[in-house]
């Protein structure tokens, strides 16, 4: 981008103007998190994003970069790359110039961006957790903010970059009780009483969840002592019966001794028994909404998610866990993994863009695919602020909120205010990739 600087004058004109003050297109520097579950260097997604939006960065060989925050978040908010902006970062800007988010949104959320925007890249598994609805999560800031840091909801949307792999929702309850009849180690956590329970219960949906909710909490809330014994005979079984060449799928043996090489010794390994393995291919996504309980387990993915920290977290993680407020709060509603798969739609009026358009106020994603064939391109305005970033291809940006064109390249982050058309003029040879997340009210 050229930030040559402009007079003061024109600087002041622009900005204070009543009719441009609110209008503005501009690239963002975005926080990185070096978590330790991210993959490593240039293996992560984060990190050629993080080199590709600023050829100037240092990428770390032995760092893990695990997450790229696009949002205002306070432990994260998004630098401005523009010298001629007084404000350094987007939450500064949302705050001195809060229509730029759009009257709906602006009113809805009391003048903040409703969401917050992610590549993940996860190399070893994330906690096994789930996340609060508006009243729990008020609660729960109330009594312990050291754990629960504000008192917004959560729900979250994970759509896949590359293939990713993921535990979300329980099980069919016909897979459960496989498991229970085919993992001994298992069943003695859940205890037989229970398992014959869920057997008994099978198309009654009511007793189902309360039955399925007390053989979860029952192994959740084992002595340490009996389930690391039970986990070291189990790893010790599957690793024999690998080692012999036997099959080892009706113990899920690939995965378990993956968690366990990963988090030995943790109950959460078990959870792979109750929860769904998801494997999404590239463009696929799940939504999380309060309640589910989750974890990822590997792959690069866009997520976009409400704006908040909360996480209620009971195994996998060496984080504060709450196991009594996960067993709780969670949703007992057995679905097969088809079902948790959330589908996108394209959208009527732009053959390039498809919606990933969640059932909650606070985001709606969109991957924009624009072919090799077309050069000219218009990112459509909406009523909403949004986050544009780029994952392949090249173009220069104009518009009319812009005081020069912008050159977009894979990893450009871009904010767009509210009502603001961006107009591409392509020049790589094989089309776009990005994505936006905006909040459609």
């Amino acid at each position: 981008m050229n930030t040559e600087l402009a007079s003061p004058a024109a600087v002041y004109f622009h900005y204070r103007t009543p009719d441009t003050c609110y209008r503005h297109v501009f690239p963002l520097t975005c926080a990185v998190q070096n978590y330790a579950w991210g993959k490593v260097g240039v293996d992560s997604e984060v990190a050629k994003l993080v080199v590709g939006g600023d050829p100037l960065a240092v990428i770390e060989a032995g760092k893990p970069y695990a997450e790229l925050w696009m949002g205002a978040h306070p432990k994260g908010d998004a630098q401005i790359k523009d010298n001629r902006i007084a404000q350094t970062t987007l939450g500064q800007w949302i705050a001195h110039f809060p229509a730029c988010l759009g009257s709906k949104v602006k009113d809805t959320f009391q003048g903040q961006l409703p969401f917050l925007f992610k590549v993940l890249s996860v190399n070893t598994a994330l906690s096994i957790q789930a996340h609060p609805n508006r009243e729990l999560a008020a609660r729960l800031h109330a009594q312990f903010p050291e754990h629960y840091p504000d008192n917004n909801h959560k729900p979250e949307m994970a759509i896949a970059l590359t293939r990713f792999q993921g535990l979300c929702g329980f099980r069919p309850v016909e897979e459960i009780l496989g498991y229970l009849k085919s993992v001994p180690e298992f069943r003695a956590l859940v205890g037989s009483e229970a398992a014959e329970e869920l057997q008994c219960c099978m198309g009654d949906v009511v007793q189902t969840s309360q039955v399925l909710k007390k053989c979860f909490t029952r192994m959740m809330n084992c002595e340490k002592k009996v389930f690391v014994d039970q986990l070291n005979m189990l790893v010790k079984r599957v690793t024999e019966e690998g080692a012999a060449g036997k099959d080892t799928s009706s113990s899920n043996g690939d995965l378990l001794l993956r968690l366990h090489s990963q988090y030995p010794g943790d109950i959460g390994c078990f959870s792979i028994y109750f929860l769904n393995h998801m494997v999404l291919e590239p463009g696929q996504a799940m939504f999380l909404g309060a309640n589910e309980p989750h974890a990822y387990l590997y792959g690069d993915c866009i997520e976009c998610m409400a704006c908040s920290d909360n996480t209620v977290r009971a195994g996998l993680t060496p984080k504060y866990i709450d196991v009594n407020t996960l067993c709780e709060m969670l949703s007992y509603s057995p679905a097969p993994a088809s079902s948790k798969i959330f589908p996108c739609v394209q959208d009527a009026s732009d053959p390039c863009v498809s919606l990933y358009d969640p059932p909650v106020p606070d985001f709606t994603v969109m991957r924009i695919q624009v072919p090799a064939s077309v050069k000219q391109y218009t990112v459509a305005p909406v009523d909403s602020a949004s986050i544009l970033l780029v994952i392949e291809g090249d173009a220069t940006a104009t518009c009319a909120a812009a005081l020069s064109d912008i050159t977009l390249r894979r990893g450009t982050v871009l904010f767009v205010s509210a009502n603001e058309s961006v107009s591409l003029h392509i020049t790589s040879q094989s089309g776009m990739t990005m994505f936006r997340a905006c909040c459609l009210l």
